[in-house]
Parts: structure tokens; C-alpha cells; sequence
């Protein structure tokens, strides 16, 4: 098994568990994070995917290189949109309602 194909199914896993935390969390930072894992590893499979046996391909380099100024923003954002629900509701998690459940809830 070559390194870059090693590169690519590593993202492949990481895609995978960031998926199932994107999925089965309910804290919304935690889905940020997990949702950071996937964009992570997204770049991941892009880079070991455009080697090649002559060098590699330079343009899924740069989209990687911009993907990652993009993810800093988006997460940027992310984190002021849970600062704001927080502020809003009193809670971390999404619920059923815009109560939440009394241990979310700020003192």
C-alpha cells in the first residue's frame, strides 16, 4: 500500500467518525467540531488522491490551501452562531424545544 493511498483512507475513517459525531451528538459545539473533522479529512483524501508518481498535482493543493481559509471562517461564524443560540435560549444542545433540558441551562 502506497503512502498516499494510506493518506486517503486515513481521511476516509475520519470522515467516517466525523459523520457519526456530526450525527449522534447533540451539543452544538461538539457537531462543530465533528463537522471540522470531516472538512479535515475531506482535505486529507484530496491531497493523497492528487499524488502522483511524477509529483503532485498542484491544483487540489490549492483547493485544499483555500478549503482551509474557508473552514476557519465557517467555523469562526459557527462559533458565534452558538455564542448567540446560547444567549438566546440558555442552552448548548439542540432539543425538542427552545427549553432544553435544566442541566443545559446557565445558572
Amino acid at each position: 500500500m502506497s503512502t498516499p493511498l494510506l493518506y486517503a483512507l486515513t481521511g476516509v475513517v475520519l470522515w467516517g467518525i466525523g459523520l457519526l459525531g456530526l450525527v449522534g451528538l447533540r451539543h452544538l459545539l461538539r457537531k462543530l467540531l465533528a463537522l471540522n473533522l470531516i472538512g479535515s479529512a475531506t482535505f486529507l483524501i484530496l491531497v493523497g488522491l492528487a499524488q502522483h508518481h511524477n509529483g503532485p498535482d498542484p491544483v487540489p493543493q490549492a483547493l485544499v490551501l483555500t478549503g482551509i481559509v474557508v473552514s476557519i471562517a465557517a467555523t469562526a461564524l459557527g462559533v458565534v452562531l452558538i455564542r448567540r443560540y446560547f444567549h438566546l435560549t440558555g442552552c448548548t444542545e439542540l432539543g425538542n424545544g427552545a427549553e432544553g433540558s435544566k442541566e443545559d441551562r446557565a445558572p
